[in-house]
């Protein structure tokens, strides 16, 4: 029989174009360094940073890379026409739904799910309220005539997967629940050593880091502040940058243009991280508290994985102003301990990531 060692590997993901998603293939890649890469599309930044092994085909060509994101369809299809049959192993990695649509005869299929297909489950009601798309309207009518379809083609899909990995409890849960499939827990890879060295010289105020788009919730964490006259940073950018500068008050600070050491900086001398989406997992966070920071985050979602009350943040209840402000008149940064909220953040290093990755694949091979 083969050792882990010697069987033939191939990965699989979506699309990749950079994101929190890609961060785990190139983690994968370092496992499986002559593992090819299928993809759908790959911008050239990442097919160097995954060492030219990424394999694509015509949806990577104009016109289908201009509409990539209307097109699950065509993705289902090419995806399920992969010729895999060579391989022992093949993992997945999805968040989109199209990648697990491979079929892998010759071997066994490892889906890592970063969540069942947000417009289509769990999510489909705030989709079809705010698309993400332009336009709208047109969005709005895709999703609501292909529904069913997709649906249906997605369970389908899932239940030839031998094997899912869930990134979070949470997504677990939405895994048997949308899937009707069971599932063991991987968290994904946090570099937490780019964060862990970074120097607190004395913690003052408040900070969010990440995209500034309409589901990650900012507008709370801008109007709590605001109205209790918190020091707040807010870092990053995105289209919802103008909107929330103009419902900010004097005591927020928008940062649209720091590096990562800077970011480190920031992060390792605030009082908390204020976190307020529901996420499936949340890499942020776990940054922050691999400086040391606690954080104070919605009640949902990843965050129930790593945020511990009373010892590395806190909770609050309802994605609304009021929930999240009486959690910030009540805060005492001195009652957390920064060795102790680094301890849980190490949990979620790139190492553990990759022994527990090496652990499944030999306890099912």
């Amino acid at each position: 029989m083969k050792s882990l060692a010697d069987k033939k590997v191939a990965l699989v993901h979506d699309w990749l174009y950079g994101g929190g998603g890609e961060r785990i293939v190139l983690e994968l890649h370092k496992l499986f360094p002559d593992a090819p890469i299928y993809s759908s599309y790959c911008t050239d930044e990442w097919r160097e940073k995954l060492d030219n092994r990424v394999v694509t085909g015509y949806l990577q060509h104009w016109p289908f890379s201009k509409l990539r994101k209307f097109l699950p369809l065509f993705r289902q299809r090419w995806f399920s026409r992969l010729d895999l049959s060579d391989y022992d192993i093949v993992i997945s990695t999805t968040g989109n739904g199209e990648a697990k649509f491979v079929k892998v005869p010759g071997g066994k299929h490892i889906s890592y799910c970063f969540t069942p297909v947000h417009f289509y489950w769990r999510h489909y009601d705030a989709y079809l309220k705010e698309p993400g798309f332009r336009p709208k309207w047109l969005a709005r009518l895709g999703l609501k005539l292909l529904l069913k379809p997709l649906r249906q083609r997605d369970y389908t899909a899932a239940q030839s997967v031998d094997h899912f990995v869930g990134i979070s409890s949470h997504i677990q849960s939405d895994i048997k629940t949308y899937y009707d499939r069971e599932s063991t827990l991987i968290h994904p890879p946090v570099n937490i050593e780019a964060f862990s060295h970074a120097k607190t010289t004395r913690r003052n105020g408040f900070i969010t880091v990440g995209r500034l788009v309409p589901n990650k919730r900012v507008d709370i964490i801008v109007r709590a502040c605001t109205e209790l006259s918190l020091p707040l940073k807010v870092v990053g950018k995105g289209p919802n940058l103008s909107q929330l500068q103009k419902i900010s008050g004097p005591t927020v600070e928008f940062v649209t243009d720091a590096d990562d050491q800077t970011v480190a900086n920031y992060l390792a001398n605030a009082e908390a991280f204020l976190f307020a989406s529901f996420e499936d997992f949340g890499i942020a966070p776990v940054e922050a508290m691999a400086a040391g920071t606690p954080v104070i985050a919605y009640h949902a979602g990843g965050a129930l994985d790593y945020v511990l009350p009373g010892k590395t943040g806190e909770f609050f209840d309802e994605q609304t102003v009021d929930s999240l402000g009486a959690v910030l008149k009540s805060f005492n940064g001195d009652n957390y301990h920064a060795g102790t909220i680094r301890n849980q953040a190490n949990s979620f290093s790139v190492d553990k990531f990759q022994k527990r990755v090496t652990e499944l694949l030999e306890s099912l091979y």
